[in-house]
């Protein structure tokens, strides 16, 4: 595998969409709201989040056990646009708690989960990283 224009798109989409969701999250936290801030960075990382798992389902690994190409990190592909959509029905509708919940649970799972998975040493991402620090 190798870094082609498509993975480099969803991994700058991935590692933007990973730094900004904590401002988007911060934005409506304690008792300074700040209402534009949360929207303008929660709409960037919804779009982010989109352009990561739709490009992720373009993305296909052999070197690891598959079915197809597709690996059990694909698997956060329909949680992500699930969740997201679900998510955004919940603000349409009101119930904002549970869109907080929704967007938090997204975050955690394909930002930080998706994210350690990557960069494990058998992966391409984890291989070049560990390998550059001289780890591996």
């Amino acid at each position: 595998m190798e870094l082609t224009p498509l993975i480099a798109v969803h991994m700058t989409a991935a590692i933007t969409a990973t730094a900004i969701g904590p401002v988007a999250l911060w934005a409506r936290m304690g008792s300074t709201q700040r209402p534009r801030l949360h929207r303008a960075f929660g709409y960037a990382w919804v779009t982010l989040m989109v352009i990561t798992a739709i490009s992720a389902i373009f993305i296909r690994d052999f070197t690891i056990p598959n079915i197809a190409g597709y690996t059990p990190i694909h698997l956060l592909v329909p949680f992500t646009l699930f969740g997201l959509f679900g998510a955004i029905a919940y603000m349409l509708r009101g119930d904002i708690a549970r869109h907080r919940k929704t967007m938090q649970k997204v975050y955690i799972g394909a930002c930080i989960v998706a994210g350690v998975f990557t960069l494990l040493p058998g992966r391409y991402l984890g291989r070049l990283l560990w390998t550059q620090l001289g780890l591996l």
